[in-house]
């Protein structure tokens, strides 16, 4: 499952959201497009009580192609390969 990068108006790294949640507040003007790879939302306000969890980036270098994953709690939320 892929999920969406988000800062805050400070530039302060938030929780990533589910893209469905990340198009709601693209279409309601509360975010807007921050960086399109990885793809990564702006908030244009700053939240009121910020909720961050601690990530774990996990780096698997393999003989031809090198991957990527981030995790939340033990469990993989998004994985990617760079070639």
């Amino acid at each position: 499952m892929s999920h969406v990068f988000v800062v805050d108006a400070n530039r302060k790294p938030l929780n990533p959201v589910h893209p469905g949640r990340a198009r709601l507040l693209l279409t309601q003007k509360k975010a807007a497009v921050f960086r399109r790879y990885p793809f990564t939302i702006i908030l244009k306000t700053i939240p009121q009580h910020p909720e961050v969890h601690p990530l774990r980036l996990k780096i698997d270098p393999g003989s031809q192609t090198s991957g990527l994953a981030w995790s939340m709690m033990q469990r993989v939320k998004s994985s990617s390969r760079l070639n």
